[in-house]
């Protein structure tokens, strides 16, 4: 079954406020207008609404029937804190802000799927419509469950898709297990002993140590670490110094760590702690490392994922999705929810990526010819998760 035909009936309003959406970027905890867009569609279509979850989320509910089923269908509103470089007429209207990650294209998705659903009622139960605020380092999906997301509106499933450049439009994927990997940040702290340039043998250079640390930390990928798993850790930026010819008394390096299963995680923040000091201890100074957990992998359930991409078949073609897609090192708090609720995110087509138009690139832009495909899924999701028995 391809693509709602009823769907590319509003397709042209559908694009508008895409790219309405586009144009008033919001980062997290402060998606006000979007909100507000946001609640008055899902009431004009019908839908109960109600606000307030995590500050700026927003829920929208349909009900039909005496049947307790119900599924949630999630999608993020927030953007990032970048500057948009295109020039298109819904190019962004704030400066320093920017929809470079698509959630605009999210949020439209999942507003069309509430707009088809909430007419057509072919199901049997509960639909949520989940609108997350602060996908983007905020947290937003762990605050949501935090204040009592499932337990306000249970759900026995919950979805999520994500657009993906370089998988063509009317393409889909997923897999069963880690699609994610968990994000953590970590900032190591140096202190030396400072002194002229000229005669850095009266001082301890924190540079020396930290070029020691930054080279040791990757081989705790390569070496402590089963090289059949996957881990990274990058380094994002190094702080120090003032001026040419002074050796300053501390250095700040900063960055990033990636994996997927815990034990992976404990021992790479073990190690990175114990290579820290290791490394500055050999040179007589000191180091510390915070290690900060970010979001937790976002694994999805077997079965969810197997419904997921027999849905997504039933709209692009059983060629068109790719079931055992490679898992991806980037991060997403949408894995808070399948911590709680069984459920599977699918990665949607977004076309070639050519032309900078890879996600959080300021020349990104999402791309609507792929609208009516993710509304599809999501109503069919919910169409065949509640079919009548």
């Amino acid at each position: 079954m391809p693509v709602i035909p009823e769907v590319l009936d509003y397709l042209n309003e559908l694009t508008q406020i895409r790219r309405d959406i586009h144009a008033h970027p919001e980062l997290g905890f402060t998606e006000e207008r979007t909100g507000d867009l946001v609640a008055q569609k899902l009431a004009e279509y019908g839908c109960e609404v109600h606000r307030g979850l995590a500050k700026t989320g927003v829920v929208g509910t349909i009900r039909r029937g005496n049947s307790l089923r119900a599924i949630g269908l999630r999608a993020d509103m927030d953007c990032l804190p970048m500057q948009e470089h295109n020039n298109f007429a819904h190019r962004s209207t704030h400066d320093g802000l920017m929809h470079a990650c698509g959630h605009d294209g999210h949020t439209t998705m999942l507003l069309g799927a509430a707009r088809y659903l909430a007419k057509t009622r072919n199901f049997e139960g509960t639909v949520h419509f989940i609108f997350q605020p602060g996908e983007e380092g905020y947290g937003g999906g762990r605050v949501m469950v935090q204040e009592g997301l499932f337990e306000k509106f249970p759900c026995d499933a919950v979805f999520a898709m994500h657009n993906k450049p370089g998988i063509p439009i009317g393409a889909m994927a997923g897999r069963a297990g880690a699609m994610l990997a968990a994000s953590d940040r970590f900032d190591i702290h140096i202190r030396g002993k400072g002194g002229h340039a000229a005669h850095p043998h009266y001082g301890i250079d924190p540079f020396i140590i930290g070029a020691h640390i930054v080279l040791a930390l990757q081989t705790i990928p390569s070496r402590n670490i089963d090289p059949i798993e996957a881990a990274l850790i990058s380094i994002g930026f190094i702080k120090g110094g003032s001026a040419y010819n002074v050796i300053p008394d501390e250095l700040h390096i900063g960055g990033t760590v990636r994996s997927f299963r815990p034990e992976v995680r404990d021992r790479l923040e073990e190690r990175m702690s114990e290579v820290a000091k290791g490394a500055a201890a050999l040179h007589g100074a000191e180091a510390v490392c915070e290690y900060r957990r970010g979001y937790p992998a976002t694994i999805n359930h077997a079965d969810e994922a197997a419904f997921a991409a027999d849905v997504a078949a039933e709209i692009c073609g059983e060629d068109k999705i790719d079931r055992q897609v490679a898992p991806s090192l980037g991060g997403e708090d949408f894995s808070y929810m399948l911590q709680a609720v069984p459920g599977a995110m699918m990665w949607i087509g977004n076309g070639p990526g050519e032309g900078g138009c890879m996600l959080h690139n300021a020349r990104y832009d999402f791309n609507d010819t792929a609208l009516p495909v993710g509304v599809s899924f999501f109503a069919r999701l919910a169409e065949r998760f509640l079919e009548a028995k």
